[in-house]
């Protein structure tokens, strides 16, 4: 999310905050789709990480966006991190380690969301290109140590750095070194929201291989095909993973509620300040029982960040939002939204897919989405693979986009845009066994090649 939240208004019930993820109900007329992407800066020269500071640094790039597109910026303590457009609802943020965010405007079809990808790409291009910066568009960095990668100047990530070694192994590697892209979808009343919930968590895997991306760490193979999604299993399990609670009876808002009560906070805002509360439960906060600020409730805002600092597979805030892919090269980042498009935004298609994963067992599940970062399609649930349930989902996802039939101006629907997918099915292989074939062949154990075939 680029912004924080500016309601400050105190909450009284537990009302207040079911209601606030009821009010992300839409009719279907209204249905939108939202895609975010990150990319990894590199300087040109060298392959190195960008800092911050300096006439080459990313604030640079920031401010070089902010005079080319007349976006509002977001400021902290005097510096950029970011800009939104107030026009078009579209934002560009900061991840901590310098990854360059798109959060795109809610849009209607994905032939929007590509054109939207192009124009940015090639505002992004004007402004970089001068500073020596390129970008990278892998699942996570192949080559930099943790060490070596900069830190942004955002207070949230401040005391997140912080909090997570203390839960996780990997918390840093995620905030430091990862990409993905993102789609936020729509639901048209509860039952919807659950329904497509359901599905998305049980098929999240399927998203993982066929963007699994990030098989290097350093430069050498990681023994994975989505290390990024390896990252995800071991860095705070008490915000991320496949809530398996979202399958059992009574699924709603409310378990949802219950459920992000008592998720571990990172931090309340206040004016510009950061306060640093990590550890403790909204549900504690809510009660006006807070060590850090005792007797203060929370507002709507701090209601809003808290739930943008939930990390399951797939995400409930007024949108849903599907988390389990890995960052990609542009020519394949529309192919996620027209994926997830054509199952859930189509009823025949999403009934069907219910079919396949109803019968699935919250272990079952478990063990699929444990499996994957490194098995990728070879993954297995019940007696079958991972690659022929992507192949059946693909199928129907593209049957969804042809019944939706969204036409471009050439009389060409959203299907098109399942091709690269389409491909991989094809081969067999997913991105990363593609990639782990060069550098043991043309790239010659080097993954210098990387930052040219892998770039924006």
């Amino acid at each position: 999310m680029a912004r924080d939240q500016i309601d400050m208004t105190p909450l009284q019930s537990r009302d207040e905050l079911v209601a606030w993820l009821e009010a992300g109900v839409k009719p279907e007329s209204e249905f939108r789709i939202g895609t975010e992407h990150e990319k990894t800066p590199f300087t040109l020269e060298g392959h190195q990480p960008v800092p911050y500071e300096g006439a080459k640094g990313i604030g640079a790039l920031l401010e070089g966006m902010k005079l080319l597109l007349g976006w509002e910026p977001i400021m902290e303590r005097g510096n950029i991190i970011g800009l939104y457009d107030v026009t078009g609802g579209g934002a560009i943020s900061l991840e901590p380690g310098g990854q360059f965010e798109l959060s795109g405007a809610p849009v209607e079809t994905v032939h929007q969301t590509q054109s939207e990808l192009m124009a940015h790409l090639a505002q992004v291009r004007e402004i970089a290109t001068p500073l020596g910066i390129g970008f990278l568009g892998l699942g996570m960095t192949p080559s930099w140590s943790r060490a070596q990668i900069p830190v942004m100047p955002k207070g949230r990530y401040k005391i997140m750095r912080n909090y997570m070694p203390k839960v996780g192994k990997y918390g840093l590697d995620m905030m430091f070194r990862t990409c993905t892209v993102q789609t936020n979808l729509d639901f048209s009343s509860e039952a919807d929201m659950v329904k497509k919930l359901r599905v998305s968590l049980a098929l999240q895997p399927i998203a993982t291989a066929l963007f699994a991306n990030s098989p290097f760490t350093e430069g050498k193979p990681n023994g994975f095909l989505s290390f990024r999604s390896e990252i995800w299993r071991d860095t705070d399990n008490a915000r991320s993973g496949m809530i398996p609670f979202a399958f059992e009876d009574g699924m709603g808002y409310e378990r949802y509620v219950d459920y992000a009560l008592d998720v571990p906070m990172y931090f309340v805002k206040r004016g510009d300040e950061y306060i640093d509360v990590s550890g403790s439960s909204f549900r504690d906060f809510f009660a006006g029982n807070n060590k850090i600020l005792p007797g203060e409730r929370p507002t709507l805002s701090d209601w809003a960040n808290h739930l943008s600092t939930i990390f399951p597979e797939v995400r409930l805030k007024r949108y849903l939002e599907m988390r389990g892919a890995d960052g990609v090269p542009w020519g394949r980042l529309p192919a996620l939204p027209a994926f997830w498009v054509g199952l859930l935004y189509d009823n025949d298609s999403l009934d069907a897919a219910w079919d396949i994963v109803r019968h699935w067992t919250a272990p079952e599940r478990q063990a699929l989405r444990d499996d994957v970062p490194r098995f990728g399609f070879k993954a297995r649930i019940k007696d079958r693979y991972l690659f022929e349930i992507a192949k059946e989902c693909l199928i129907l996802s593209h049957a969804g986009l042809r019944r939706r039939g969204r036409i471009d101006h050439l009389g060409r629907d959203e299907s098109r845009f399942l091709e690269p997918l389409e491909r991989i099915i094809e081969t067999g292989r997913s991105p990363a066994e593609e990639m782990l074939e060069k550098f043991n062949g043309p790239w010659k154990g080097s993954v210098e090649p990387a930052y040219q075939e892998y770039a924006f």
